[in-house]
């Protein structure tokens, strides 16, 4: 039973948590009604089995304990009236709308009040329960400056009252930027997990991708298109990024039999109305990367040349170190190794010193042009300052392939 209950948790928790905040109102009463809620599941249900709507039974439970602790601690005043006429509400699990919750819960985070950065961190620990190591860790970052972001974030909710709803057409296209952004967030974060066991967070990436299909149909724009192309295309490749034992298998190498066509199809649709309009936005760019990946039959009948270009233009709309860092990749694929490799030392040198990818990238490039011990600096460098089990193995697999040279 404790298994069950850790599955329902690992699959519902973050949904009835938006549920939970959505009636609360606060942040914290809600995630202390949430740990209340499957406190009482634990004690409950090996005796009196699993309820048929075991979210809405957590719903009702968190949300009447976080009421009895509100009384407790509001012996010499009434309560608000908010919540008692929250208490007085007897929602039927059917109009809970728990779906809906998440991705009002993603609006409210991505407020245009909040700080960019506070408002990507909350969202991350409260949609994806990411732990404030695991968000430090992908915006190279320190967990005390990430814990203090969540926490002004959530001050700021709740003293600017900002609503739970998804805002009218009229205010989505001001929202929509930092929303796509912890979209795809969310899917990195289940494409290539930051930490633990596993290469793969599955039910991560599905539940972006549930949330793309929900903002594309509230506004079906370029740039959303172009994000939920993108994701379907990476998605795609999920039953071959990886081996019968978990360990990473790059794309060159992988089993393109094993690509899942009905994600593709569906991206590959999308592509063409992500690319139109005055200017092509960096997620439609992406998608048309991924698509041409997804197109070839082979690695060798990879674009590289298209690719590098699309990356060149991906550079002129959003020159981060990552980008960069990926359009030297591409140029090594395409023409001009050694140029490539000068790039990605600067990076690997500079502003990526402490990103794993970069090191590991200049490894292998290192390893492509026949330099097997300047391979193993760069492969010891990565391995360094990788948190996650299948890429660490990789990494000493090669490591260990440039020390027998």
């Amino acid at each position: 039973m404790e298994t069950t209950i850790a599955q329902i948790y690992q699959q519902h928790s973050r949904q009835v948590l938006a549920t939970l905040i959505r009636l609360l109102r606060d942040f914290d009463l809600a995630e202390e009604a949430l740990h209340d809620a499957f406190t009482n599941a634990l004690l409950q249900w090996p005796t009196e089995g699993i309820p048929d709507n075991p979210t809405a039974w957590l719903v009702s439970t968190g949300r009447f304990k976080a009421i009895d602790k509100l009384r407790k601690y509001n012996r010499e005043a009434p309560l608000p009236a908010d919540i008692i006429e929250l208490e007085a509400q007897q929602e039927h699990p059917e109009q809970l709308h728990l779906a809906d919750d998440r991705l009002r819960l993603i609006f409210t985070c991505c407020h245009p009040s909040l700080n960019a950065e506070a408002a990507t961190a909350l969202t991350l620990r409260e949609i994806c329960d990411l732990s404030t190591e695991e968000i430090a860790s992908a915006y190279l970052s320190k967990p005390a400056t990430i814990a203090q972001r969540i926490v002004r974030a959530k001050r700021k909710i709740q003293t600017a009252g900002i609503p739970y709803e998804v805002p009218g057409k009229q205010d989505l296209p001001e929202r929509l930027p930092r929303v796509l952004q912890v979209v795809y967030l969310i899917f990195n974060e289940g494409y290539h997990a930051s930490g633990g066991d596993n290469l793969l967070c599955k039910q991560l990436a599905e539940e972006a991708i549930r949330l793309g299909r929900l903002i594309a149909d509230l506004l079906p724009e370029p740039e959303v298109l172009g994000l939920l192309a993108l994701m379907l295309l990476q998605h795609s490749r999920r039953d071959a990024r990886s081996d019968a034992r978990g360990d990473i298998v790059l794309l060159q190498d992988q089993d393109r039999e094993l690509w899942h066509q009905s994600d593709i199809a569906e991206a590959l649709a999308l592509v063409p109305r992500a690319l139109v309009g005055p200017t092509t936005g960096p997620y439609a760019l992406q998608a048309a990367i991924a698509a041409l990946h997804a197109e070839a039959s082979s690695p060798e009948a990879t674009d590289w040349q298209e690719i590098h270009g699309l990356y060149h233009a991906l550079y002129a709309r959003t020159p981060t170190p990552v980008v960069a860092l990926n359009l030297a990749v591409a140029q090594a694929m395409a023409a001009d190794a050694e140029q490539a490799l000068l790039a990605i030392t600067q990076l690997a040198a500079g502003e990526l010193k402490n990103y794993c990818p970069a090191h590991a990238a200049r490894a292998e490039l290192l390893h492509r042009l026949g330099r097997p011990r300047e391979a193993a600096v760069s492969y010891r460098q990565a391995l360094a300052l990788s948190g996650q089990a299948p890429e660490q193995r990789y990494i000493q697999k090669r490591l260990r392939e440039c020390e027998k040279i």
